[in-house]
């Protein structure tokens, strides 16, 4: 696969801080401003901050960062070392009492993944934001991907690492790109169906090795294509999550978090049934290459 990452949309930066030990991080994306952006949640057990600001009945604001994080719950508070540094410079919704950083955040459960315990915090969350950049995304076991796992479902002997992921292609004059942390309890497939885990895409095993929290999905998709109407990002959302379904079985489930973010920005023209069905491809792509990478031990 020889896709670029989420980084080949212009202007759009990813940071990520690992701690290798523990098997945790943060993933920290930026994205150029104003910009406009939506989330669709649709696992049974999300972990999230801030996304109420991106809900249909709330007036546009800018995404000043997004911010990913292993942790579980505990996680969440790695966004607030990003509020932190961007304050510093100055950015933020306007409010009289000055910029108010807007930094949506989710987080994987990776608890027992490491060999000493680790959740992420504030000084990591700023770590992973001062480390980015536009280069190709480093993917596999890294930043909020460190410490994830699929295949649990058909019991610990199927287990294995997954990670970070991405991918983008072109539409017309506008790029899509999208950015996976994959932690699911099902077993992966390619979009054109090959298994990448080792599963049967007609399994009906039961959720052996499946915990509570554990399984989640976290997708950030970004375009430079010129899409005001939020419903349309919204439309881009599911097209995102129809590729969670068709590469990750099962998902979805009553133990995920799966989450998928879309940011827009710029003006490119290009066809917006074109940019949805993108949406679909490099989601698709990056949760295979999350696996690829980090079962190649890249």
């Amino acid at each position: 696969m020889s896709l670029p990452t989420i980084t080949a949309v212009p202007g759009v930066e990813v940071g990520h801080h690992t701690d290798a030990a523990a098997a945790t991080g943060v993933t920290v994306i930026t994205f150029p401003e104003p910009n406009r952006g939506v989330v669709d949640v649709r696992g049974g057990a999300p972990g999230t901050r801030e996304t109420d600001v991106l809900g249909d009945a709330i007036k546009p604001v800018t995404v000043n960062a997004l911010t990913f994080a292993g942790g579980s719950a505990f996680g969440l508070a790695a966004a607030s070392g990003v509020v932190e540094e961007i304050e510093r410079e100055g950015r933020g919704a306007p409010t009289p009492a000055g910029p108010v950083p807007i930094v949506p955040a989710a987080i994987v459960f990776d608890l027992m993944t490491g060999d000493v315990p680790g959740r992420p915090g504030s000084g990591d969350g700023a770590a992973a934001y001062v480390n980015r950049s536009a280069a190709p995304v480093p993917m596999g076991r890294v930043g909020a991907g460190a410490g994830t796992t699929v295949g649990a479902w058909r019991g610990p002997e199927a287990i294995r690492f997954a990670g970070i992921g991405s991918a983008a292609v072109r539409v017309g004059d506008a790029t899509v790109g999208a950015l996976v942390v994959l932690n699911a309890a099902g077993d992966v497939f390619s979009l054109e169906g090959e298994s990448l885990t080792g599963g049967a895409p007609d399994s009906i095993a039961p959720p052996i090795g499946s915990v509570p929290g554990d399984n989640t999905t976290l997708v950030c998709v970004a375009t430079d294509a010129g899409i005001d109407d939020r419903n349309e990002l919204r439309r881009m959302a599911i097209r995102a999550h129809d590729a969670i379904g068709a590469c990750i079985r099962p998902t979805h489930t009553r133990y995920d978090g799966d989450s998928a973010f879309v940011v827009s920005f710029g003006s490119m023209e290009a066809n917006v049934d074109a940019i949805q069905q993108a949406t679909f491809v490099v989601v698709g792509r990056a949760i295979e290459r999350a696996v690829v990478v980090a079962g190649s031990g890249s």
